[in-house]
């Protein structure tokens, strides 16, 4: 086993410089090291979320959880902005040496999400050198990218930002990343060699029974938002070329009437779409104020934050997924999509075999009426889909990728670090 010592457990510290309970690949590590790897895992993070279950009930995981810097008016005039960019990370860093240093034992090896760039994996290469522990990073996206997002990509503090992710990923004892196509960055342009390890969807993801649908549709959950224009756009196309097709007038039905008709088991050839939104967002309120003015008739949608433990639930009770993810690197994947696969939930990524593409509302719209017309029972093109993604969700599971491309990365730095 890779973190037993004369039957002892190793230690591991998984660092992610965000909240813990929405970085679902880092709580897959954390479980991974501890059940596969025999490894005690000590968790550094900052809270807000909380995380999987399966975390919180393993004896040999703990969290140990940052105080999370202070959140900037908006107001706040923009010729301070360089000086938060420049004290914010100042700070961080210092916070997050002595808790590494100083409050969790010393670990065999840190594994740490990238990104934040800076000052995660300045603090953690600083942690490794003080402790004699290896260090890995896991490199979801690029910092400097999504930094460029914000201030642009001729910004200094890119340049900056860049330089210090390039410089300090090299000394890292060795990489994982989520595509082959950021694996060939890495050794093309950055000069680190980066073993792929995929993101697949855990155990708890998979299609819902009867009973978790029903048992998920009785919770109470609270709400959140995203910038889903793209959605609401397809929304408004989707109701007008129906009423269109029907001949039907285009104005809007109340939702009470609309209900009563379908309870009372009247059929539609083109189904009224309940969107739920899921995740944490600061503009929850101006979005749902955006739904109402826009008065749909055959659609609806609903905000909601889950638990760890009912996202899984939610998935398996869909439909259909839909991804809106642009990746600033353009090398990423989305983890959503993989669990959306676990649940044998169609996402309109891959043409024809599990999803399918769009790039404008007005191509969701279309994709939407091809596959939701004569739903549930005429709809062909969306039950193959959903055949497509069971199978490509049961090819691999996050424990059999886990095995066969994190766990020997680790046993080897360390091996390499104790000779």
């Amino acid at each position: 086993m890779a973190g037993e010592k004369n039957g002892k457990r190793g230690r591991a510290c998984v660092v992610v410089l965000g909240d813990i309970g929405r970085s679902p690949r880092m709580q897959y590590h954390a479980l991974s090291l501890a059940r596969q790897a025999s490894f005690e895992v000590d968790i550094v993070a900052y809270g807000g979320s909380e995380p999987h279950s399966a975390l919180l009930e393993n004896k040999y995981i703990n969290i140990y959880k940052m105080k999370q810097w202070p959140t900037i008016p908006p107001t706040l005039p923009k010729i301070f902005k360089p000086l938060e960019l420049l004290i914010k990370p100042l700070l961080q860093f210092f916070m997050l040496l002595w808790v590494l240093c100083f409050k969790i034992a010393a670990p065999d090896v840190f594994l740490v999400q990238n990104p934040p760039s800076i000052p995660t994996l300045i603090a953690v290469k600083w942690a490794s050198w003080l402790s004699g522990s290896v260090f890995i990073i896991d490199w979801h996206n690029f910092g400097y990218t999504l930094l460029a997002l914000s201030l642009g990509r001729n910004s200094r503090f890119v340049a900056l930002y860049h330089w210090f992710e390039r410089y300090y990923g090299k000394m890292a004892n060795g990489s994982l990343c989520v595509t082959r196509a950021m694996q060939q960055e890495l050794a093309q342009n950055w000069s680190i060699k980066a073993s792929v390890l995929y993101d697949q969807p855990p155990e708890f993801f998979h299609p819902a029974t009867l009973e978790e649908k029903h048992k998920n549709s009785e919770k109470g959950i609270r709400t959140q938002d995203e910038d889903f224009g793209i959605l609401l756009e397809a929304a408004v196309m989707y109701d007008r070329r129906v009423s269109t097709i029907l001949g039907e007038e285009d104005k809007f039905v109340e939702e009470e009437v609309v209900w009563n008709e379908m309870w009372s088991g009247k059929k539609y050839l083109y189904p009224r779409l309940l969107f739920v939104i899921t995740g944490k967002g600061p503009e929850k309120q101006k979005f749902e104020e955006k739904i109402k003015r826009l008065r749909f008739k055959r659609f609806a949608f609903r905000t909601m934050w889950l638990s760890a433990e009912d996202y899984p639930l939610l998935l398996g009770s869909a439909d259909l997924g839909v991804c809106l993810h642009t990746s600033s690197s353009g090398l990423d994947l989305p983890m959503k999509v993989v669990d959306m696969f676990g649940c044998g939930l169609p996402e309109l990524v891959t043409v024809e075999k599990n999803g399918l593409l769009f790039s404008s509302p007005s191509e969701l719209a279309d994709k939407l009426l091809h596959l939701f017309k004569g739903f549930p029972d005429a709809c062909d093109t969306l039950k193959c889909l959903r055949n497509g993604a069971l199978e490509t969700g049961s090819l691999a599971r996050w424990d059999v990728e886990w095995e066969e491309k994190a766990k020997p990365l680790i046993s080897e730095v360390i091996s390499q670090n104790a000779e």
